[in-house]
């Protein structure tokens, strides 16, 4: 079992750990103003998520699922677990449907305003997006994390 939690919480460092990383580095390349480092930037935030929070996505979910199935929790309830997983599974939602949809329109957005040296709206849009969405979907794995470790009921 100590094996299987090992690689649980390597899965959720990868991912956690990139979630707010990645943010740290796309607004600190923002606010640098160099537009040809901020596409840069936003390319290697799209890698770092598929070298990353991916296999971080994958470890936490086959060990979560093993775990479960080997302690016996129950997921027909409201418990802990039940609440982790809704949370970590919404997260899921966001970045698939809202936060990778916009890292694709800052790279390609990035890409075209570095004709005139300026960004473009639909750049600043998706950007917009990507912070107030990614903040939502930095916020659930952190409360995620929460229910993992103190199990409040």
């Amino acid at each position: 079992m100590s094996w299987l939690v090992f690689i649980h919480v390597l899965g959720a460092v990868m991912f956690l750990g990139n979630v707010m990383t990645a943010a740290f580095w796309k607004i600190k390349a923002e606010l640098a103003g160099d537009i040809a480092h901020l596409h840069k930037v936003t390319r290697n935030v799209m890698l770092a998520d598929y070298i990353f929070t991916l296999p971080g996505i994958v470890l936490i979910v086959i060990t979560g699922v093993i775990m479960t199935l080997q302690l016996g929790y129950s997921l027909a309830e409201l418990n802990w677990l039940t609440a982790a997983i809704a949370l970590f599974a919404v997260t899921g939602l966001i970045w698939v449907s809202i936060l990778i949809p916009c890292q694709l329109r800052m790279i390609r957005e990035s890409h075209l305003s570095m004709r005139d040296n300026t960004l473009t709206p639909e750049y600043r849009k998706a950007s917009r997006r990507w912070d107030v969405f990614g903040v939502i979907a930095t916020l659930l794995p952190i409360a995620t994390l929460f229910f993992m470790m103190a199990k409040p009921f």
